[in-house]
């Protein structure tokens, strides 16, 4: 008999989140991969139960429509409205906020990553004990040169202002426990909110692990990632949270 201290972590449930706007093409794949991934948890005694939540963030396509269309035939996914554009960062602290799992992921409907990679994520964090998994792209020549550059020049300036060592620090990949939610209070609401968990979790003791993943770019619709006014608002919520932190004393661990 495998004594208390022994026994293998167990997660209660776990909440996958994807933030939406207009993922008409993707929404229905990205459901069906991440519900056959939570169902291969719970069968193999991985996690107890799961939830999947999709932000709509006031989608002007079909994505609402199937979103619910889902969420009516299947208890195990629920769909947060939102009845302005929030943008990403509006988009995960919905996703956060909704949640409740003790085992919280985010990513996107364009599936970046095999979903598998999700079963490592998990195993990793318990034998590592760590409180955030945040996964980086092995390969990413198949986004293109000038994202690559963005994306080099981007966490060059994270590292340089925050002392982070996390590499592909916006990739849409993070699995984190619930007292990391718990503790840290996010406020970007553009593309900067990926690099601010992790300097905020970083900033309140808490232990992030990194897996390098294989990357799969998007085949359909348009990012609007690399446009200027999302760089533009990202710089101005990085040099944002710099002076915040400079003022003040870091997020604490509860």
């Amino acid at each position: 008999m495998i004594s208390d201290a022994l026994a293998p972590e167990r997660f209660e449930k776990l909440t996958i989140f994807f933030p939406m706007w207009n993922e008409e093409l993707y929404i229905h794949r990205a459901i069906r991969a991440a519900k056959e991934i939570s169902e291969q948890l719970v069968a193999d005694k991985e996690i107890g139960d799961y939830e999947l939540i999709v932000v709509d963030d006031a989608s002007t396509d079909r994505t609402a429509a199937y979103a619910d269309e889902m969420a009516g035939s299947d208890t195990h996914i629920r769909v947060v409205h939102h009845d302005r554009n929030r943008k990403l960062g509006g988009s995960i602290k919905s996703g956060f906020a909704a949640a409740t799992g003790d085992l919280v992921l985010y990513t996107d409907a364009d599936l970046p990553f095999e979903m598998i990679e999700l079963v490592r994520a998990i195993r990793v964090l318990r034998t590592y004990e760590a409180d955030v998994i945040s996964a980086y792209r092995l390969d990413r020549t198949g986004e293109g040169p000038r994202r690559a550059i963005y994306s080099w020049v981007y966490n060059w300036l994270i590292q340089l202002s925050f002392g982070t060592r996390v590499r592909d620090i916006n990739f849409a990949f993070k699995l984190c426990r619930r007292s990391v939610l718990d503790a840290v209070t996010l406020s970007s609401e553009g593309s900067f909110i990926d690099a601010e968990l992790v300097i905020r979790a970083q900033k309140g003791g808490f232990s992030i692990v990194q897996i390098g993943v294989d990357y799969f770019p998007r085949t359909r619709g348009v990012s609007t990632l690399s446009s200027p006014a999302v760089i533009r608002k990202m710089l101005r919520e990085m040099t944002r949270l710099r002076g915040e932190l400079k003022a003040g004393p870091p997020t604490t661990r509860r």
